[in-house]
């Protein structure tokens, strides 16, 4: 997938014209790219458009007009649009409850070693990469950024929508599974 360049980029006059048109638009397509798994574990996959709007509201939030620091957020996100045979998401482990925050991440210890996330499709498993330095020995992140890099013959699988398509955590603290919707694999199918 091709990534952002600052031309792309809605100079911040003009993005306060079409904000609240652009962030609706958006906002109603990741709904189809959002995945629960479990209870408190959720994905959104992620595609130049998510980015783009990530990148216009932080120029918005920060108000930034410079083009060096346009361009400085702009190559910091562009890290999350998927590569070719990719998709990529951000993970959420999502925990209401302050006193349960740190005990309840502390079980999910380990969730990021490349074994435990995965789509499935009939036998295939194609497993998660974990950007690094989100965790270590001693504690996990509530958020990551992950990939799925996908071979050929798993892609004409998860597009022709002949086999159901999961995606799973197989933790020995937390198990879960959700078969995507057809919404969700058409919209993530035009990522590849």
């Amino acid at each position: 997938m091709e990534k952002l360049t600052i031309k792309d980029i809605i100079p911040l006059p003009g993005y306060e014209k079409i904000r609240d048109s652009f962030k609706k638009r958006i906002i109603q397509k990741k709904e189809a790219r959002r995945i629960h798994i479990g209870d408190i574990i959720t994905l959104v996959f992620e595609n130049r458009e998510t980015v783009k709007l990530q990148i216009q509201e932080m120029i918005r939030v920060e108000h930034i007009y410079e083009e060096e620091k346009i361009q400085n957020e702009i190559d910091i996100y562009n890290a999350l649009i998927p590569d070719r045979n990719e998709l990529s998401a951000t993970l959420f482990i999502e925990i209401i409850e302050e006193s349960k925050i740190k005990p309840e991440l502390d079980k999910l210890m380990g969730l990021d070693n490349g074994k435990c996330l995965f789509f499935q499709a009939g036998s295939e498993k194609i497993f998660a990469k974990f950007e690094e330095g989100h965790s270590n020995a001693s504690k996990i992140s509530a958020v990551h950024y992950i990939r799925f890099q996908f071979s050929s013959g798993q892609i004409k699988t998860f597009v022709d929508g002949k086999e159901d398509i999961f995606l799973a955590i197989e933790h020995p603290y937390y198990r879960a599974k959700t078969k995507l919707s057809e919404q969700t694999r058409l919209a993530l199918s035009l990522d590849f």
